[in-house]
């Protein structure tokens, strides 16, 4: 991709040349005019960020390769400090509340009662151990582990990321999970290790609903007698279970607590990942329950029976594929002894390139794909093709602009390359559609 490309495509989402300047002055990465502008060092390191690891001397010399003037790997140095990191953190945030029409929302998922669906995850990447001071990890006498978690909340409903964090490894997702920004009408699918009992609370008074897989050895309480509930007896010799029950919290709040047992085989998986994880054996109650999948919803049943339950938090899935694409397109493993500060720039950057991956170009491209060839484009090859195709980026930008809904050859070969493959397995497109059907 040149330069002058990555800068007409941030001008069409809203990022022009002088509001880039005007960042870049705020932050004070800029003070006055040097060799080295803020768009070419956003160009330079957020290519090089896309392709593994990032040297200062790669990104002096993709400067001069994007048409900049020609300028030493020291010069870079020198601009890669707390005010790059401040403005390419300014540039993501810009970039993620890049809100599309609403009309548009509403009019791809009618049938849907809420305005946002989020999905929160954190994954784990492994740093230099010159960074433990700063990121923490795993020590013991012998040997240094330095890791770094990344947390990110994606919107499914409407195709955008909501945040993204750099933390220690230290803070887990029990310790993220109140910093999550609830508004009416959202609906939250968590993973068992956000689970606090306050933050069902956080929901039912922020006006928004969640759903939750059932965290092991959780007390929950009869609604009458407010005794703890024995979930395997009460579970015993049902099909499914679909009751309320009420958290052990200091407002004992009501919830929904649905169970709906799952086949032999995957019963048997998930024994199987439970002794090899657990330093101790499990328990025998332990083993039994892994043949349920078990929720907490503040859905009331009125508005999704125990099925479409399921079917919700399967939909969580999306960001288990989007973390896999990062880690498999974007190289967030590839991290050579680099500073703090250095590091942070370079993950941010890389943030910056899956959105304008994801966002402006995934979203747009699905659409026209499924009109004009009838088929489902893959998140997940979409990334893959464009960061090993940087050329297409822009391509299909200007096609998305000039010609819209167009049978271009480059919406053929998105078709192409990058759509599911046709099989029995529903993937998370025909997931959406099940669940909100189109106007």
């Amino acid at each position: 991709m040149e330069k002058i490309s990555f800068s007409n495509l941030l001008d069409k989402q809203g990022l022009s040349k002088d509001i880039l300047s005007n960042i870049a002055r705020e932050t004070g990465l800029i003070e006055r005019e040097r060799l080295i502008t803020a768009t070419d060092l956003l160009f330079a390191i957020c290519i090089e960020a896309s392709g593994g690891t990032v040297s200062y001397n790669d990104i002096a010399a993709q400067i001069e390769t994007g048409g900049g003037e020609s300028v030493s790997k020291q010069a870079v140095w020198k601009k890669v400090n707390i005010s790059c990191l401040d403005y390419f953190k300014k540039v993501l945030e810009s970039l993620i509340f890049n809100k599309i029409d609403k009309t548009e929302i509403a009019k791809l998922r009618v049938t849907c009662r809420y305005k946002r669906i989020l999905v929160q995850d954190s994954t784990i990447i492994s740093l230099p151990e010159r960074l433990f001071y700063f990121f923490s990890g795993v020590a013991n006498q012998s040997t240094k582990l330095c890791n770094a978690r990344i947390q990110g909340v994606y919107d499914i409903l409407n195709e955008q990321f909501i945040s993204f964090s750099i933390d220690k490894y230290s803070k887990n997702d029990l310790k993220a999970a109140p910093e999550l920004t609830l508004e009416q009408g959202d609906l939250s699918l968590r993973d068992r290790g956000y689970l606090i009992n306050d933050e069902i609370q956080r929901h039912i008074n922020a006006g928004a609903d969640c759903i939750y897989r059932y965290k092991n050895k959780m007390c929950l309480l009869d609604t009458v007698t407010e005794k703890p509930l024995n979930l395997l007896a009460t579970l015993k010799n049902k099909s499914f279970l679909d009751l309320k029950v009420k958290l052990n919290n200091k407002d004992k709040t009501v919830v929904r607590l649905v169970a709906i047992p799952v086949t032999e085989e995957i019963a048997n998986k998930r024994r199987m990942k439970a002794k090899k994880e657990k330093k101790t054996p499990p328990s025998t109650e332990y083993l039994k329950l892994l043949s349920w999948s078990i929720y907490l919803t503040t859905i009331l049943v009125e508005q999704a029976n125990y099925k479409e339950i399921s079917k919700l938090y399967y939909l969580r899935w999306r960001i288990e594929i989007i973390f896999k694409s990062w880690k498999s397109n974007m190289n967030f493993d590839e991290i050579h002894n680099v500073s703090q500060i250095q590091l942070l720039v370079i993950l941010t950057a890389r943030f910056i390139m899956i959105l304008i991956c994801t966002q402006f170009i995934f979203r747009p491209c699905k659409a026209i794909v499924k009109k004009i060839f009838n088929k489902n484009l893959s998140l997940l090859k979409v990334t893959h093709y464009l960061l090993r195709h940087t050329s297409k980026i822009i391509e299909i930008i200007l096609e998305l602009s000039e010609y819209p809904f167009q049978k271009t050859e480059t919406m053929k070969s998105l078709a192409r390359y990058c759509s599911y493959d046709r099989r029995k397995r529903i993937n998370f497109e025909q997931d959406m559609n099940t669940l909100f059907p189109l106007s």
